[in-house]
């Protein structure tokens, strides 16, 4: 494939092994999907693979079975997702639970705060957050990252984290209705990646999450989410721990 011209500067150009952090895969798998033809890419004059970050997008989106994007027609407003408005069914219960842990508006704790530093260097994060969600915002028990202590609540990716036991992964929020037109991804501090895990509590309510993110579209290894789950796990003990000795 011979090279192309400089390009638009939102389709950067990418190394392999740049493609292969985005797609979650070894480099040398990478560069058999290059051979294969599966990725498009040409040689530089010095003999190195290149690629479009467009043509990574667009496997990502082939591999977890969404439609191609049509680039010839401007993208649509996005329309409202099923869960972006939607409350957990126990919502006034799970507030309550949130309210009897005293955690809101607390001050920082070096027990959460290593928490947050160890999600952030397990998946090589530049943001990692301790998030509570409570009826209006997404407040930060601890951040790492970031310089805003909470955010409303419908700008919250964690919001929809709660609404399922299940960690939360969004790989690409250009990519994901419920998130493209959101402020923090269209302007600072401009996320692209989104991975959260709940944090329940002894009475199984989702009362936050233990989340990371990224300025790129990427993906996590099975290693780096299994990390994060096991570190929400421990700071929800944490905070059952703390809601005992209340009671």
């Amino acid at each position: 494939m011979p090279a192309p011209s400089s390009g638009p500067s939102d389709d950067p150009i990418l190394t392999t092994r740049e493609a292969a952090r985005l797609l979650g895969i070894a480099v040398s798998t990478a560069q058999q999907w290059i051979e294969h033809g599966l990725l498009p890419a040409w040689k530089t004059p010095g003999g190195h693979r290149r690629l479009r970050l467009s043509a990574v997008s667009a496997l990502l989106r082939e591999r977890a079975g969404l439609a191609p994007l049509a680039p010839a027609l401007p993208a649509p407003p996005a329309a409202p997702a099923d869960d972006a408005h939607t409350l957990p069914d126990n919502e006034t219960e799970r507030l309550a639970a949130l309210d009897a842990t005293g955690l809101v508006g607390s001050g920082a704790e070096a027990v959460f705060d290593r928490l947050t530093w160890l999600a952030s260097q397990v998946t090589d994060s530049p943001i990692a957050m301790l998030t509570l969600v409570d009826e209006h915002r997404q407040w930060f028990k601890s951040r790492v990252g970031i310089g805003f202590a909470e955010t409303p609540r419908e700008m919250a990716f964690c919001s929809h984290t709660i609404l399922s036991g299940e960690p939360m992964i969004v790989a690409d929020t250009h990519l994901d209705g419920r998130f493209r037109d959101n402020p923090m991804v269209t302007g600072a501090p401009h996320i692209r990646f989104y991975a959260g895990v709940p944090l329940v509590d002894a009475k199984g309510f989702r009362l936050g999450a233990l989340c990371v993110m990224d300025r790129e579209p990427r993906r996590l290894r099975e290693r780096e989410l299994r990390a994060l789950g096991e570190l929400a796990d421990i700071a929800a003990e944490e905070i059952r721990r703390r809601r005992s000795a209340v009671s």
